[in-house]
Protein backbone atom coordinates (compact mmCIF):
# COMPACT_ATOMS: atom_id res chain seq x y z
CA UNK A 1 0.00 0.00 0.00
CA UNK A 2 1.20 3.51 -0.84
CA UNK A 3 1.85 6.05 1.87
CA UNK A 4 0.74 9.69 1.61
CA UNK A 5 4.07 10.96 0.23
CA UNK A 6 4.01 8.42 -2.59
CA UNK A 7 0.40 9.30 -3.43
CA UNK A 8 1.21 13.01 -3.50
CA UNK A 9 4.24 12.35 -5.68
CA UNK A 10 2.19 10.32 -8.15
CA UNK A 11 -0.53 12.99 -8.22
CA UNK A 12 2.11 15.65 -8.93
CA UNK A 13 3.39 13.53 -11.83
CA UNK A 14 -0.11 13.17 -13.22
CA UNK A 15 -0.70 16.92 -12.89
CA UNK A 16 2.56 17.61 -14.76
CA UNK A 17 1.54 15.27 -17.60
CA UNK A 18 -1.89 16.88 -17.90
CA UNK A 19 -0.28 20.33 -18.06
CA UNK A 20 2.12 19.19 -20.79
CA UNK A 21 -0.77 17.71 -22.78
CA UNK A 22 -2.62 21.02 -22.51
CA UNK A 23 0.36 22.87 -23.95
CA UNK A 24 0.38 20.57 -26.97
CA UNK A 25 -3.24 21.45 -27.74
CA UNK A 26 -2.84 25.24 -27.51
CA UNK A 27 -1.85 27.19 -30.61
CA UNK A 28 -0.76 30.37 -28.79
CA UNK A 29 1.32 30.16 -25.62
CA UNK A 30 1.97 32.85 -23.05
CA UNK A 31 5.46 33.57 -21.74
CA UNK A 32 5.52 31.08 -18.85
CA UNK A 33 3.94 28.33 -20.97
CA UNK A 34 6.60 28.95 -23.62
CA UNK A 35 9.36 28.64 -21.03
CA UNK A 36 7.98 25.26 -20.00
CA UNK A 37 7.41 24.13 -23.58
CA UNK A 38 10.95 25.05 -24.66
CA UNK A 39 12.64 24.04 -21.41
CA UNK A 40 14.25 27.48 -21.07
CA UNK A 41 14.62 29.77 -18.09
CA UNK A 42 12.64 33.01 -18.09
CA UNK A 43 15.79 35.11 -18.30
CA UNK A 44 17.05 33.20 -21.33
CA UNK A 45 13.71 33.51 -23.14
CA UNK A 46 13.62 37.25 -22.36
CA UNK A 47 17.11 37.56 -23.84
CA UNK A 48 16.01 35.71 -27.00
CA UNK A 49 12.99 38.01 -27.40
CA UNK A 50 14.97 41.20 -26.76
CA UNK A 51 17.52 40.25 -29.44
CA UNK A 52 14.66 39.18 -31.75
CA UNK A 53 16.21 35.72 -32.04
CA UNK A 54 12.93 33.92 -31.52
CA UNK A 55 9.56 34.63 -33.18
CA UNK A 56 7.09 36.20 -30.77
CA UNK A 57 4.16 38.60 -30.52
CA UNK A 58 3.71 41.58 -28.24
CA UNK A 59 0.21 42.87 -29.08
CA UNK A 60 -0.13 45.57 -26.40
CA UNK A 61 3.52 46.25 -25.71
CA UNK A 62 3.73 44.33 -22.43
CA UNK A 63 2.80 40.67 -22.59
CA UNK A 64 4.65 38.23 -24.81
CA UNK A 65 2.95 35.45 -26.76
CA UNK A 66 4.33 32.70 -28.94
CA UNK A 67 2.87 30.57 -31.72
CA UNK A 68 3.59 26.95 -30.81
CA UNK A 69 4.14 25.90 -34.44
CA UNK A 70 6.64 28.74 -34.94
CA UNK A 71 8.45 27.61 -31.78
CA UNK A 72 8.63 24.09 -33.23
CA UNK A 73 10.13 25.49 -36.44
CA UNK A 74 12.59 27.58 -34.42
CA UNK A 75 13.65 24.51 -32.44
CA UNK A 76 14.28 22.53 -35.61
CA UNK A 77 16.51 25.07 -37.37
CA UNK A 78 20.19 24.38 -38.07
CA UNK A 79 19.78 20.65 -38.51
CA UNK A 80 23.04 18.71 -38.40
CA UNK A 81 23.68 16.22 -41.19
CA UNK A 82 24.39 12.66 -40.05
CA UNK A 83 27.52 10.78 -41.06
CA UNK A 84 25.43 8.39 -43.18
CA UNK A 85 23.87 11.31 -45.06
CA UNK A 86 27.31 12.83 -45.72
CA UNK A 87 28.60 9.46 -46.99
CA UNK A 88 25.60 9.14 -49.30
CA UNK A 89 26.09 12.68 -50.63
CA UNK A 90 29.78 11.93 -51.27
CA UNK A 91 28.93 8.68 -53.08
CA UNK A 92 26.26 10.44 -55.17
CA UNK A 93 28.74 13.18 -56.05
CA UNK A 94 31.38 10.68 -57.15
CA UNK A 95 28.82 8.79 -59.25
CA UNK A 96 27.46 11.93 -60.90
CA UNK A 97 30.87 13.52 -61.62
CA UNK A 98 32.70 10.30 -62.40
CA UNK A 99 36.02 9.32 -60.94
CA UNK A 100 39.00 11.33 -62.03
CA UNK A 101 42.50 10.25 -61.15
Amino acid sequence: MLDNNQIISKLDSIEQLITEQGLLKKEVLNFSESCSYLGLSQSHLYKLTSTKSIPHFCPQGKRLYFNRLELDDWLQRNRQTTTDEIDKQAADYVISKGRRF
